[in-house]
C-alpha cells in the first residue's frame, strides 16, 4: 500500500491515519488502524464461507465488521457488527471497479462537508494486501446495542418481486416517492426538504442508482419517524452508462417537463424548481437548496483532490461535475 497524507475518513490533508475528528465520529474515541490484519480474495470459497456476510446489493459484497483491541475484524457468526465494509465488486462488468470504495467515499464526504447533509459516518480502510475498501457506520442500532426500527421506501410502498417483479425498487417515480414521506414522517415538511435536497445532489454528482431501497426512514426514541442520514451515495456514471435518473418514472410525470428537458433528455433547474412545488415545498425552501447547488462549489474540487480515486478517476469525477452543473445551471428558454 502506498504511503497516504490524508485522513482516510475526512480527506483532511496532514496526517496518515485515521485523524482525531474522525476517531471520535466514526469509531467512538477508539483510535482504530485504517490497515486491516487480513485480504479479501472473493474467489476464495474458504474465505468468503468463513465471512458474517450482511446481504449482496447488486453487485458488491458487504462484510460485517466489529471493533476489538483497536482493530477492524470481521464479526463472529450471530455477532452483530457494527460496521459494514464495501470491497471493490468482483464484477468484471463495471468500469474501473477497483475505484468504486474511493468514489463513494468521496460523494459521501462530498455531501457531508460541501453540503452540510446528515450522512452514515463512513471513511476508506484497506486490507492487507493494500486493497482499499469503503467502511460505514451502521446508524440502526442505539449506542446501547438496541436495533433502531426502520424501513426503506419499497417496504413503505408495498412494493416487492411478487408485486412489481424483479426491478421493483426501480418502480415509480421521485414524486411518488416523496408521498411516502408526507404519509409516514409527522414532521414531513423539514424531512421532504432534506429528500429534495438529496434528490438533487444525486443527479448533480451522476448516483444514477438512487432506487426506493437507499431512501429509508427510522423511529426515534419518541415514536415518531424521520429520514435516516444519507448512504450509498456513489458518482455510477463513472462505471456503468446510466441515465439521470435510476427510477423509471423519473422525477415527475412527462407533461410537466420543461422544454428543455424534452429537448434534450435532461432537466434543467426549472424542472426541480417545479418538482419541489409538486412534493409542497415551500418556494423559499427551493430557493435556498436550488441556489446552494447552483452555485460552482471549490471545496468540490478540493475533495476530489485529495480523495483516493487514482487520477484518470479523479478527471473524470470532475468532468462528470461539471458537465452536470452546467446542465442544471441551464435557464429553461
Amino acid at each position: 500500500m502506498k504511503k497516504i497524507d490524508v485522513c482516510p475518513g475526512t480527506l483532511a490533508s496532514g496526517f496518515d491515519r485515521y485523524s482525531p475528528v474522525c476517531v471520535r465520529s466514526m469509531f467512538d474515541g477508539v483510535a482504530v488502524n485504517h490497515v486491516l490484519d487480513f485480504s479479501y480474495d472473493a474467489e476464495n470459497s474458504d474465505f468468503v464461507a468463513a465471512v458474517n456476510r450482511i446481504s449482496i446489493s447488486g453487485v458488491q459484497e458487504k462484510l460485517s465488521v466489529v471493533v476489538k483491541d483497536k482493530k477492524l475484524q470481521l464479526a463472529a457468526e450471530g455477532e452483530s457488527g457494527r460496521y459494514i465494509i464495501k470491497p471493490a465488486p468482483d464484477y468484471k462488468h463495471l468500469r474501473y471497479r477497483d475505484q468504486v470504495p474511493a468514489n463513494e467515499h468521496l460523494t459521501m464526504q462530498i455531501a457531508r462537508q460541501v453540503y452540510k447533509m446528515k450522512t452514515a459516518d463512513n471513511a476508506m480502510a484497506f486490507f492487507a494486501d493494500g486493497k482499499p475498501a469503503y467502511i460505514t457506520k451502521r446508524f440502526d442500532y442505539t449506542g446501547d446495542g438496541q436495533k433502531i426500527a426502520q424501513e426503506d421506501f419499497s417496504s413503505l410502498a408495498g412494493k416487492t418481486t411478487d408485486t412489481h417483479g424483479k426491478n421493483f425498487k426501480y418502480t415509480g417515480s421521485y414524486e411518488d416517492a416523496a408521498a411516502l414521506i408526507k404519509a409516514n414522517v409527522a414532521a414531513w415538511r423539514v424531512e421532504m426538504a432534506n429528500f429534495f435536497a438529496l434528490v438533487v445532489f444525486n443527479y448533480l454528482f451522476g448516483n444514477g442508482d438512487a432506487h426506493l431501497k437507499n431512501f429509508s426512514i427510522q423511529e426515534t426514541p419518541s415514536g415518531d419517524y424521520v429520514m435516516t442520514p444519507c448512504y450509498d451515495l456513489l458518482n455510477t456514471s463513472i462505471h456503468i452508462d446510466d441515465g439521470d435518473f435510476a427510477l423509471q418514472d423519473g422525477l415527475m410525470p412527462r407533461e410537466v417537463h420543461s422544454e428543455v428537458y424534452r429537448n434534450t433528455g435532461h432537466p434543467c433547474k426549472a424542472d426541480f424548481v417545479e418538482f419541489g412545488h409538486r412534493i409542497e415545498l415551500l418556494p423559499k425552501k427551493i430557493n435556498e437548496i436550488i441556489a446552494r447547488f447552483a452555485t460552482e462549489q471549490p471545496l468540490v474540487y478540493e475533495l476530489i483532490e485529495r480523495s483516493f480515486l487514482d487520477e484518470r478517476a479523479k478527471r473524470m469525477y470532475k468532468r462528470s461535475y461539471q458537465e452536470r452543473l452546467h446542465r442544471f445551471q441551464r435557464d429553461e428558454k
